[in-house]
């Protein structure tokens, strides 16, 4: 009977459904929590990537931050050094303004003296102004004499008192040197040369063309008494044949000078002078720098002129020519 009683009842198949359910839902879920882990895995592996890198980059750039830090601290280092370097040159120039400010205020004295003296060379020349233009009065009232005097003797007087002027004007100049003075001034297209001035003429001319020619620019044909002045004309010359103011018109073979010196210095061309043809009195200068004794109506392309140089405190003399010489009528 009891058989019987259980033997009515059947137990359906759902409860192994629930259990097999339950148990993919638990692969489910540990598949599920495996792939979350591994992702978690993955995502802390990468962050811990990137920290790293980071760590490295701020590594690197704190390596490049300390050593441009070093540099700079160097550097600065260095600008110090320097700026006390040049701070210690600056106390030194200091030192020499100061010392060369003694030293001008010490010359500042010194000049002052200078000038005191100057002031009284200064009174001193002027009263010699004073004596020289006397002189000068004389010699006006000598040159008003001579104008009554006749053509030889007027010619005689004339060059006298050329060489008379010529001296009186070296004198004065010989002053002013002595005071300090520079006397080096030349008229415009004349040349400096050891306290004189030279002009070189062209244009076919006769020696007393030439002569007088010089006579109106304020001058006379040159005198020449050194080699260094022979030099000088030879550079400027050209090499032309030029009328110069050697001449022996007053008595044959005496030559003497237009400024009335003798003839102390000479450069001869071989076998001159020979007064050829019996008329040879003017003296020209060859190309070549030698002299030649000419006839002085002969034509020459070039002639030298000289004047002395003037002062630049003006003298007595400023409105006369040095030579005194004026022009003539005739030879």
């Amino acid at each position: 009977m009891e058989e019987n009683e259980y033997s009515g009842y059947w137990e359906p198949p759902r409860k192994r459904c629930c259990c097999a359910r339950r148990g993919t839902q638990l692969v489910l879920v540990g598949l599920l929590s495996t792939a979350m882990w591994a992702g978690l895995l993955a995502l802390l592996l990468l962050w811990h990537w990137e920290t790293e890198k980071n760590l490295k980059q701020l590594g690197d750039s704190a390596i490049q931050n300390v050593s441009r830090v070093t540099k700079d601290l160097q550097n600065y280092q260095s600008n110090q050094l320097a700026q006390k370097s040049q701070a210690v040159r600056m106390s030194q120039n200091l030192q020499e303004l100061q010392a060369e400010q003694k030293q001008m205020k010490a010359q500042d004295s010194e000049l002052s003296q200078n000038l005191t003296e100057l002031q009284e060379d200064l009174i001193s020349v002027r009263s010699q102004n004073a004596e020289l233009s006397q002189n000068l009065n004389r010699l006006q009232e000598d040159l008003v004499n001579i104008k009554s005097l006749g053509l030889n003797e007027k010619r005689a007087a004339s060059d006298a008192l050329e060489k008379l002027q010529g001296e009186v004007t070296k004198l004065w100049i010989e002053i002013l040197m002595s005071k300090g003075t520079a006397c080096n001034v030349c008229p415009k297209d004349w040349l400096h040369f050891q306290q004189k001035c030279y002009y070189f003429g062209k244009g076919s001319k006769q020696w007393i063309q030439a002569r007088f020619t010089c006579s109106d620019l304020g001058g006379r044909l040159v005198s020449i008494h050194s080699q260094k002045e022979q030099d000088f004309l030879m550079q400027h010359s050209n090499k032309e044949d030029s009328w110069i103011g050697l001449q022996d018109l007053n008595m044959e073979g005496e030559f003497v000078w237009t400024d009335g010196s003798p003839l102390s210095y000479s450069n001869w061309n071989p076998g001159e002078p020979n007064n050829g043809g019996q008329g040879e009195d003017c003296v020209m200068m060859r190309g070549s720098g030698q002299w030649n004794d000419a006839f002085c109506r002969s034509y020459l392309e070039a002639w030298v002129c000289e004047q002395l140089a003037t002062c630049e405190l003006s003298a007595p003399f400023a409105s006369v020519s040095p030579t005194g010489a004026t022009p003539r009528s005739e030879p």
